[in-house]
């Protein structure tokens, strides 16, 4: 065997060797909150992704295990604060270690139309939205908080104090855990200013995540 025909051949087997690394998955995520009623929208914005959390739970939920999707929509009250002046300061969104969580969670509610823990199927729900040939799928994720919920809320949506349990500044999607309702994983996180949840309004929560392939990656 010459030279060549050798080189020719170690080629070939690394060939064979190397996976595709021309492809990668970008996953990206929007939430808009509003009123369905006056149709007003209190926040528009991107989120952060929990890279680690979010790659275990697509693997879990690939091998069909019975952890990791999708469960449930998390509120908090702990992500801004709020001066005399009223200057908002924001924190930065949790999105590393595998126990992140909200910085003061307040309330959460199963969005899992699956879910027995679910009481409103039609109005909290999941939804996969995917276009034949296009390279992206969508998780439409719709959570409406009633006029009743949560208990305990004030009457009207004129608080001056943020620190109440129900003026809502960062909201997370949550994995199913075997452990028990509100136990998942923090898949996602985003804060905002300050959004007032009062017996006088409905508030929905439209959550979308994009997962995306992307062609010709370059690994970093």
């Amino acid at each position: 065997m010459t030279e060549q025909q050798d080189k020719n051949i170690k080629e070939q087997q690394e060939t064979q060797k190397k996976p595709d690394e021309s492809q990668g998955i970008l996953i990206e995520g929007h939430i808009k909150i509003f009123d369905p009623e006056t149709e007003e929208v209190f926040v528009d914005k991107r989120n952060a992704i929990h890279y680690e959390n979010f790659s275990e739970a697509l693997a879990k939920s690939i091998a069909n295990r019975t952890e990791g999707y999708i469960e449930e929509m998390h509120f908090g009250n702990g992500g801004t604060s709020v001066d005399a002046t009223g200057v908002i300061t924001y924190l930065t969104s949790n999105n590393s270690g595998s126990n992140a969580a909200l910085y003061n969670e307040t309330y959460y509610k199963s969005i899992n139309d699956l879910s027995a823990a679910n009481s409103d199927t039609t109005r909290n729900k999941l939804e996969v939205r995917h276009t034949s040939g296009n390279v992206y799928s969508d998780i439409v994720c719709t959570c409406l908080l009633d006029y009743g919920e949560p208990a305990g809320q004030s009457a009207f949506d004129n608080t001056t104090t943020f620190t109440d349990s129900y003026v809502f500044d960062e909201l997370a999607l949550y994995g199913y855990s075997d452990t028990g309702a509100g136990l998942g994983k923090l898949l996602t996180h985003v804060i905002f200013h300050p959004v007032q949840k009062s017996l006088n309004r409905l508030i929905q929560i439209d959550y979308t995540v994009r997962v995306q392939s992307l062609t010709n990656f370059v690994e970093s």
